[in-house]
Formats: structure tokens, C-alpha cells, sequence
């Protein structure tokens, strides 16, 4: 199979349709419809249905889809190991990043990435530690920011254990306490992550540890916002000490939370089975020397 008509099946289904798949490959849309059809032909089979607002998978282009990242995965492997042989001077690093902490973490290091390997591309995805792993799986990344634990068809190498603080409206009768324990918030109504959050089921187990489940009052992806209902009153929440760093919004008061379950170890992580690029490689070492968990 002609590998340029596979990558135009993935970007074909990565961006829900021909003309936006013809953009980023900087083709004409036909050469994208022609390509995907040469695929057709030659597997005996549709693999899209065309939709009026988009394309969706068949049965037949699902397997297709998944072999053809593979594949592209392993074309990458080699160009990289030939970067390898050239010093690192070309090359592509595909690097998954939280939404949560991020910035903090490795936005430093990326920029000392960049400086000391100009000629590497930096592709960054940005989504929740779940939706990461899952791209790590499929192969559309080599690295990813998790939050631990993984499952075992993954590995990983920690950068940074944090415990959490409990954030609470500043009338809440664990204002002014240095340090408070879970089953303290049960009566409290939270405010959570929204889903793919990894955080977010590690939460609702250590309230099912301390033998309750929390009333949610809301979910959200942003931080700012979350402690803003928190200062609303809406409820409590729980966040990175990290993340919070030493200032909050004035209506609202800090606790650590004593919970030792219950703390923010965040690594990167790749496929065990997988093989990663120098790139990759390089990254890792870095990673090891500026982030010391």
C-alpha cells in the first residue's frame, strides 16, 4: 500500500472530513479523494461512509485506519533513527500534554528542547491524561504527560509528586485549618474536572475509600474558573499544590489534604511495546535532569 494514500485516509478521518484534510496536506482536494478511492480499489471495499456533515469509518476502514497509524508510526521510527545518525539535526517529537499543569511543568522545557535541537519539529496535542494514553495506544504519540498509575501496556518515567490542597469558600468550617482529611469534605458538595481528566476518578475512589460519594455541584476543564465557583460558594474543590501555588482568590481559604492515596504523580509516559524515536530519547533525558520528582 502505497503509504501517501494511507496518510490521506488518517488526516481524512483526523480532521472529520476531504477539504480540511486536503489543507493540512497542502493537496488539492480531489488528490485527497483520489487517494482515499486508490484505498477502496485496492482493499476491494468501502472505507469511509460519506456523510452530509462529515465522513465516518467502516467496518472494513476501521481495521484499515489502525494499520495505516502503525505503519505511518514505523515510517517515523526510521526517519528518526536516520536523524539519529545525523545528530539530531532533523526529526519530529509528537508530545502529549495536560491541560492541567502543563505550563508549569514543561513549558521550560520545551523551549530548552527547542534551543539545544533546532531542527527537531515539536508537534504538541494538548487533551486530558486519559485521552493521552489512549493516543499513546493508537501510536499518534511518543510521549505523554500522565498522571499516575498507567496500566501496564504503557511505561513511564515520573517527573513530579505533588499532594493536593482542599480550596474552600472562605465560610466553610474548614477555613483557617492547616491540613484537613477527605472524609472532613463529605458533606461538602465539589466541584470536579470535567471527563478525561484522569484526576477526576482518582478523586470519587478516595471518597469511596472513606465511605462516602460526593455530591457534584459542577465540573470544568479550567482552573481559574474552578476556583471561582469555588469563591461563588458552589462547593469545594481539590487541585495541585502546584497548580495553586502560593496565591488564591481572596474568597477562598487552602487545606492541605491529608490523603497519601490520594496525590498528583505526574510522568511522561509512552507505549511498552512501542520503540522511540532519538528525539523522543533526548527528551526523556532532559526531562530526567530538569524535573527531578
Amino acid at each position: 500500500m502505497d503509504l501517501r494514500n494511507l496518510q490521506a485516509l488518517v488526516e481524512v478521518v483526523k480532521q472529520g472530513g476531504f477539504s480540511a484534510a486536503a489543507r493540512t496536506l497542502f493537496a488539492q482536494q480531489s488528490t485527497v479523494s483520489k487517494a482515499v478511492r486508490q484505498l477502496e480499489d485496492e482493499v476491494g471495499a468501502p472505507l469511509l461512509d460519506r456523510l452530509g456533515h462529515g465522513v465516518r469509518l467502516t467496518e472494513v476502514g476501521e481495521r484499515v485506519y489502525r494499520r495505516a497509524i502503525a505503519m505511518l508510526a514505523e515510517r517515523e521510527h526510521l526517519l528518526a533513527e536516520l536523524a539519529e545518525l545525523r545528530g539530531l539535526k532533523r526529526g519530529r517529537l509528537r508530545l502529549g500534554l495536560s491541560r492541567l499543569g502543563s505550563s508549569i511543568l514543561f513549558a521550560g522545557l520545551v523551549a530548552e528542547f527547542r534551543a539545544r535541537y533546532p531542527g527537531i519539529d515539536i508537534e504538541l496535542v494538548e487533551h486530558g491524561s486519559l485521552h493521552l494514553a489512549q493516543l499513546l495506544r493508537d501510536g499518534e504519540l511518543e510521549l505523554a504527560m500522565c498522571l499516575l498509575p498507567l496500566p501496564d501496556d504503557l511505561d513511564w518515567q515520573l517527573v513530579h509528586d505533588d499532594p493536593l490542597v482542599a480550596l474552600l469558600p472562605m465560610g466553610h468550617p474548614l477555613a483557617g485549618r492547616r491540613s484537613c482529611t477527605l472524609a472532613e469534605l463529605a458533606q461538602s458538595p465539589f466541584i470536579l474536572f470535567e471527563e478525561g481528566f484522569a484526576l477526576n476518578p482518582q478523586i470519587l475512589a478516595a471518597c469511596q475509600r472513606q465511605g462516602f460519594q460526593p455530591r457534584v455541584a459542577a465540573h470544568s476543564g479550567q482552573t481559574d474558573f474552578i476556583q471561582a465557583l469555588v469563591a461563588a460558594g458552589l462547593g469545594v474543590a481539590l487541585l495541585p499544590a502546584l497548580v495553586v501555588g502560593d496565591t488564591v482568590r481572596p474568597a477562598i481559604a487552602r487545606t492541605l489534604l491529608e490523603d497519601d492515596q490520594l496525590r498528583w504523580r505526574i510522568a511522561l509516559a509512552w507505549r511498552r511495546e512501542g520503540r522511540l524515536s532519538p528525539a523522543a530519547r533526548a527528551y526523556l533525558d532532559l526531562a530526567r535532569n530538569a524535573l527531578k520528582a
